[in-house]
């Protein structure tokens, strides 16, 4: 059963707490109703977690004993529980990811939506070194699910990681393709290493945090494992609180955040210089239509590309290039008969 009739201990760290204890009984003696700005968690999956090795094909003698599972006929039930105590605490525009397998998404989901919060995107985490199979299709992704809790806008950091105007090297943008919900994180290996039984990578909870929080902000991880969640919430300037309900886990991993500086991540990752979109999702008036398809002409003219063309309108106008091609596409043959004659005027339509 995955429950303690009390809490065990509480450690403090700078300005992050850790609970050792079961998050389902305790989190109400912890967290404050709408205090939380983001939770990221990994929750067990259900699934006889204590032969994971056999999947996987691993040495299991680095690996912290004292994994708790939870019975596959109680994980309907235990994921009620803790989705609830996660939307109590989060702030009104609060956010969650949730990473799950996909043998009880269904109850994760059934969790969920017996809850006031709403779905933002269903992303597919893709990695490397799937399940061996021999008689089915080998599984190699977990499901992530991002919700908030309505009542307040909720903060994304558009240009956290690339700037809407940085371009790939196949000549897309950046910011599009890093956006995509379909991610290609590898997992991390670490042989000869003492490590929890199942560790998200930093570049995965780096991702959510850049897009979801802001220094300051109060991270929670209700399923903590390795803390590989805590350390780089703290690297990324952010508060944290954590619970473990595992005593050998929780006794072996916390001890080492003390050598975790707060910030410490935020040097090391790329600072994109943000491009002004603040005309962006406003309504269009007529004159800046026809300014948009005039500009868009006379650069296609002057020997530019399509792409080229609207990178250039984007900034004179402080709009997405999406939304440009949209004007342009709708606009251009009814603005000059020219163009019928010049295809290259009239970008695919969308």
């Amino acid at each position: 059963m995955y429950s303690s009739d009390k809490i065990k201990k509480i450690v403090h760290i700078g300005a992050s707490t850790f609970i050792n204890s079961d998050c389902i009984q305790h989190a109400r003696e912890i967290l404050e109703p709408n205090s939380v700005d983001l939770i990221i968690t990994d929750p067990p999956y259900g699934i006889k977690g204590e032969s994971l090795h056999k999947h996987y094909n691993r040495d299991e003698s680095f690996v912290i004993n004292g994994y708790v599972e939870i019975p596959a006929d109680q994980y309907s039930e235990f994921s009620r529980k803790w989705i609830l105590e996660a939307e109590r605490c989060l702030k009104p525009g609060g956010q969650i990811y949730i990473v799950s397998g996909y043998t009880n998404l269904y109850d994760i989901l059934g969790g969920l939506r017996s809850t006031s919060l709403r779905e933002v995107n269903h992303i597919i985490w893709k990695y490397n070194f799937g399940v061996w199979t021999s008689r089915k299709f080998i599984s190699s992704h977990y499901h992530i699910l991002l919700y908030e809790k309505p009542g307040a806008r909720r903060h994304f950091n558009l240009q956290a990681r690339y700037a809407s105007d940085e371009k790939a090297q196949s000549g897309g943008s950046k910011n599009y393709q890093d956006r995509e919900d379909v991610w290609v994180i590898n997992r991390e290996y670490k042989p000869g290493v003492v490590k929890n039984k199942n560790e998200l990578p930093r570049a995965l909870l780096i991702k959510m945090m850049q897009y979801s929080s802001r220094p300051g902000d109060l991270v929670v991880d209700f399923f903590m494992g390795g803390c590989s969640t805590a350390e780089v919430a703290i690297g990324m300037g952010c508060k944290f609180v954590g619970f473990e309900i595992s005593t050998p886990i929780f006794e072996s991993r916390v001890p080492a955040i003390n050598r975790i500086a707060a910030g410490a991540l935020l040097e090391g990752l790329h600072t994109p210089v943000p491009y002004d979109l603040k005309n962006q999702g406003k309504s269009w008036s007529e004159a800046e239509k026809n300014r948009a398809l005039s500009l868009f002409e006379q650069h296609i003219q002057n020997g530019l590309t399509k792409a080229e063309a609207v990178d250039r309108i984007s900034e004179v106008l402080h709009r997405g290039s999406w939304a440009i091609n949209k004007v342009i596409a709708k606009y251009a043959k009814t603005r000059n008969s020219r163009t019928k004659s010049d295809p290259r005027l009239i970008p695919h339509d969308f």
